[in-house]
């Protein structure tokens, strides 16, 4: 199924956002058909059979913040006369104009001036705030009752959706999350966001079956009572009961659930982060747990531990740590001290530089220093080698794949950070590496460059590139060195995408390049950036880390 048609200009029609609403909803209807329930299945008939202006008024309170809204406040050109509109919608019982309502929830609705005329024999201090006022009304007026019996005077009616449950679990249905919203529609019409048109097969579906979708909604449950407050332990074992065998589903949890463990840890609750640590496969889970037991003087059982992850690290990034780790475990059991190998030697640049404007960074000084009309400096750091990496493996990165595409609004595969990514792509990847070797790279970049100028993507940063950056990378990176990063990148995304030396310098009639690291007065080496160092030094990349001291400014 293709993605949805695109009109000239979709804004320039008053109901836009009804239309957006309406391809939603048939889009679920053909896609999700056996997975929508018989409530939400018969939603979208009795909405598809409402005159339009009663449907417009729907989708505008939908697509508002908050449940609860004031007649007089609903204006729309285009719908006409709201009481008109209303109507059909108060039959269908979707709002409600008789909804229940606490003092609270009354606040929320009314102005201040309002509340007075409504409350101000009862208002001790009427020059106070809203907020001075709800604490004594709450003790004086515990009921609940509709807007129209708290308010008589005000001559308005409130209508109160009741379906806004519904509509989340559509909106879930057909993004495969809920920090998704309407809005997507808007920036995509605008040409603010423009995403890569994918082809939608029947196994492209996040969520599979009924089963499914309670799941990832008591899965958001679960994150929102985490996120006020609820207690962890509490939590953890709500979601431990939970049965799942959905593989996109089973990561979310995963990852949930670590959250929560760097929360325990982070607040020194040790007991419960081991808890959680032992019984979480999300990547960095057994770093973390390891670290948990040395913290907890469980030093032998953090050894067993690590010399277990040593066999068979999960990521260059834990195999990093663990040799530092592991050291330090067999000091405290009383091992012998163990000489860590010493940091492979880097050509070093010291700089003494004068710090003119504060608000600048130490990147651009260093590249002010040393850019020269023969031998430019740009400031890239993950941005080029990324962008190179994306233009050139688009068609991998945006195979249709089963699970990797579920709606139109994606700026890439949603299994691109599992451990398998590669290796379901593993044929794609590799015909796009292959113009690496016959030189045919250089000019599927430059035309992959302009045919997909802006369209979203996890790896393109359109905004770091220019033709004259791609220029001279394309003339200056040797093949070799371009596959040497990407096969890198591919090892593990996560942790490899990031970490790049922030400068590179072209020296485009030689056909060279040198990558710099720049470190201001204090900075050091982060791990990832220790590890792409090393990298490129093992391949022989030329590549300088550069520190940086201020110069002092005479009066």
């Amino acid at each position: 199924m293709a993605p949805f048609p695109v009109t000239e200009n979709p804004l320039e029609d008053p109901f836009y956002y009804l239309n957006n609403f309406t391809q939603v909803i048939d889009w679920l209807e053909h896609r999700y058909a056996d997975v929508l329930s018989a409530e939400e299945l018969q939603f979208i008939r009795d909405f598809n059979r409402l005159p339009r202006e009663p449907k417009a008024l729907l989708v505008r309170m939908v697509m508002r913040k908050g449940v609860h809204f004031r007649e007089s406040k609903l204006r729309y050109v285009e719908i006409g006369v709201i009481a008109l509109a209303a109507g059909p919608l108060l039959e269908h019982g979707w709002i409600d104009e008789h909804c229940p309502l606490s003092i609270e929830t009354l606040f929320e609705v009314l102005l201040k001036d309002e509340i007075l005329q409504c409350f101000g024999g009862d208002i001790d201090q009427p020059k106070g705030k809203k907020t001075d006022w709800l604490p004594a009304l709450s003790e004086q007026f515990p009921q609940v009752q509709a807007f129209t019996d708290w308010c008589p005077a005000l001559g308005d009616r409130l209508f109160s959706l009741t379906i806004m449950g519904l509509c989340d679990r559509l909106r879930l249905m057909f993004f495969g999350n809920l920090y998704q919203d309407w809005s997507e529609f808007v920036l995509a019409d605008l040409g603010i966001f423009i995403y890569e048109k994918v082809e939608f097969c029947a196994d492209s579906r996040g969520l599979r079956s009924r089963e499914d979708v309670d799941a990832c909604l008591f899965l958001h449950e679960c994150q929102q009572h985490f996120e006020a407050g609820a207690a962890v332990d509490e939590v953890v074992e709500r979601i431990k009961e939970l049965v799942l065998t959905n593989p996109w589903l089973q990561r979310r949890r995963a990852k949930l659930l670590f959250q929560m463990g760097q929360y325990c840890e982070r607040i020194a609750e040790f007991s419960s982060a081991l808890s959680i640590y032992r019984h979480c496969d999300y990547p960095g889970a057994r770093l973390r747990l390891i670290r948990v037991l040395e913290r907890c003087a469980e030093y032998q059982l953090a050894m067993d531990l690590a010399m277990q992850a040593e066999q068979a690290p999960e990521s260059a990034a834990e195999q990093q740590q663990l040799l530092r780790m592991l050291p330090r475990l067999r000091r405290k059991l009383g091992g012998p001290a163990i000489k860590r190998s010493p940091p492979r030697e880097m050509l070093r640049l010291d700089l003494q530089l004068p710090k003119v404007d504060p608000a600048l960074s130490v990147e651009f000084y260093v590249q002010a220093h040393l850019t020269e009309e023969s031998a430019p400096v740009h400031y890239v750091e993950n941005s080029l080698i990324n962008s190179l990496f994306g233009l050139l493996c688009w068609p991998a990165i945006f195979a249709p794949l089963p699970g990797a595409f579920f709606h139109p609004f994606q700026r890439g595969p949603v299994d691109l950070l599992n451990e398998d990514f590669h290796a379901r792509r593993a044929d794609l990847f590799q015909a796009c590496l292959a113009e690496l070797d016959d030189g045919r790279y250089v000019q599927t970049i430059r035309e992959r460059y302009v045919a997909k100028w802006g369209v979203q993507s996890p790896f393109v940063f359109w905004d770091a590139l220019s033709e004259a950056l791609l220029d001279q990378a394309l003339a200056c990176l040797p093949a070799a060195h371009l596959r040497h990063w990407f096969n890198r990148l591919l090892l593990d995304i996560k942790a490899n995408r990031a970490g790049m030396p922030d400068l590179i310098q072209f020296w485009p009639r030689d056909k060279a390049y040198r990558m710099i690291e720049v470190k201001g007065p204090g900075d050091r080496l982060q791990d990832n950036q220790v590890r792409w160092l090393e990298f490129c030094h093992e391949h022989q990349m030329p590549i300088a880390v550069c520190y940086v001291q201020w110069a002092e400014q005479s009066a």
